[in-house]
């Protein structure tokens, strides 16, 4: 498996595209409910890529309520620029633990240590996703979560057949199907209490910022291109992390009607970006 080399430039560049953004909001709010729902005071996230944009900030918001974030990598050039940003820029500490690419399956934690253990989008990057499933499952105390990207939602297909057909050659897509990462829970003891989708705004996930999917398209328009490039088209949610744009959240979850409609969630995957589940160990 191998991952992108585009989590290079987010260490330092934190325009990550409007997308990105919601989709992290979006991440956040869920999150947030486990945490006053189960009580949540520790989680391990492993590993802290899955999501494109910038690296190991998803627990970032949890870290901030109190609960003790531990993340998992395999990368030692990402693990330094995500502490550099934990210390420098979020001004919050962090529990980072570096692992070798071959040791998924053999996490260095204690079993029943975490509340909470969870992975996002990232079962496909990695050697041994189903050994890894098994360790959220051993480290966990209650609570694990996983989520996918969704294998039936239009920019899926966009993607897997027109403008990146190289990632869909070197990733297993096996690991889209939640149904298999159901089972393998459910075989090492896990009670599925939630399933659905999530990130459901109204435009396709291509995992590309637009300009570049427009370009591999074959689509050449100076319009379009100013259009979503440029100092007006700046979305970081480390802005409002670092409370440099506190309004950031309102302006992006105008876009989250899809997403809060009241709707059964099956409809919703038709065109959801993530099917997710949750589960307790019994």
């Amino acid at each position: 498996m191998s991952q992108p080399n585009t989590w290079r430039k987010y260490l330092t560049d934190y325009n990550e595209g409007l997308g990105l953004v919601y989709e992290r909001f979006v991440l956040n709010d869920f999150l947030d409910e486990l945490r006053r729902r189960y009580g949540v005071r520790s989680l391990l996230e492993a590993p802290l890529y899955g999501m494109a944009g910038v690296s190991g900030i998803n627990s970032y918001m949890l870290a901030q309520a109190g609960v003790d974030v531990t993340l998992v990598d395999d990368i030692p050039e990402r693990i330094a620029g995500v502490e550099r940003i934990w210390r420098e820029d979020l001004r919050q500490p962090v529990n980072l633990v570096e692992i070798d690419p071959h040791e998924w399956g053999s996490l260095p934690f204690a079993s029943r240590s975490f509340d909470l253990t969870w992975c996002w989008a990232a079962l496909w990057y990695i050697r041994n996703p189903a050994g890894l499933l098994g360790e959220l499952v051993r480290a966990s105390r209650d609570l694990i979560f996983v989520a996918m990207p969704n294998n039936i939602q239009v920019g899926y297909w966009m993607r897997k057949l027109v403008i990146d057909q190289a990632f869909f050659a070197n990733h297993d897509e096996a690991w889209t199907n939640i149904g298999r990462i159901r089972r393998l829970l459910e075989s090492q003891g896990v009670e599925i209490v939630d399933e659905g989708v999530l990130d459901v705004p109204p435009w396709p996930d291509t995992v590309m910022p637009a300009n570049e999917v427009l370009k591999r398209l074959g689509i050449r328009s100076q319009t379009l291109e100013d259009q979503f490039t440029g100092e007006g088209w700046q979305w970081s949610t480390m802005s409002y992390y670092t409370g440099a744009e506190p309004d950031l959240r309102d302006r992006v979850m105008r876009y989250a009607w899809l997403d809060h409609a009241p709707i059964p969630w099956q409809i919703k995957a038709v065109w959801a970006h993530h099917r997710y589940l949750v589960g307790r160990r019994r």
